[in-house]
C-alpha cells in the first residue's frame, strides 16, 4: 500500500512539474492557479489510462510507434485536460506541440528522479552517519 502511494505521489509531482515547466516557458499556454490541483489530476488520471490502451493499440497496428508512447499519450490527456477542466489553454499549433514535449520530457525525468531522491532521504534518516558521507565531507576524505 505505501508504495502504491508513494508511486501515486510521483506520478501526481511529474505531471505537476511537467504542466508548471511548459507554461512557464509557453506564453500559449495557460494553468490557472484556482484550477491547477483538478487539471494536475486529470491529466495525470488520463495519462495513466490511456498509456496502457496505447501501447497495445500501437503494438498490434503500429509497432514502431511503441516508442513514442509516453509521447502519445502526453499529448491525448492534454487535449482531453484541456476540454474537461478550465483551467487548462494551449493557444496555437506550435505552442501544442512544444507543451506536448515539455510536459513529456519533463515528466520523464521527474518521474525518474523523484523516487532515486526519495530512496535517498529515507536511507538518509535510517542509516546513522549516512547523510555526512557525501562527497567533500570530512568523512568521505
Amino acid at each position: 500500500m505505501i508504495r502504491f502511494l508513494l508511486g501515486l505521489a510521483v506520478w501526481l509531482v511529474s505531471a505537476a512539474a511537467g504542466l508548471l515547466v511548459a507554461t512557464y516557458l509557453l506564453d500559449g499556454m495557460n494553468l490557472t492557479t484556482s484550477g491547477f490541483v483538478t487539471v494536475v489530476v486529470v491529466f495525470a488520471a488520463a495519462q495513466s489510462i490511456l498509456a496502457p490502451f496505447v501501447a497495445m493499440l500501437a503494438k498490434r497496428y503500429a509497432p514502431p510507434v511503441l516508442g513514442g508512447i509516453g509521447l502519445v499519450t502526453t499529448v491525448v490527456a492534454l487535449l482531453i485536460t484541456s476540454f474537461v477542466t478550465d483551467g487548462l489553454t494551449i493557444d496555437g499549433f506550435d505552442t501544442w506541440v512544444f507543451a506536448s514535449l515539455i510536459v513529456w520530457i519533463t515528466t520523464m525525468i521527474a518521474t525518474l528522479l523523484l523516487p532515486v531522491i526519495v530512496v535517498k532521504r529515507v536511507l538518509d534518516k535510517r542509516t546513522p552517519g549516512r547523510e555526512n558521507t557525501g562527497p567533500g565531507t570530512p568523512a568521505s576524505a
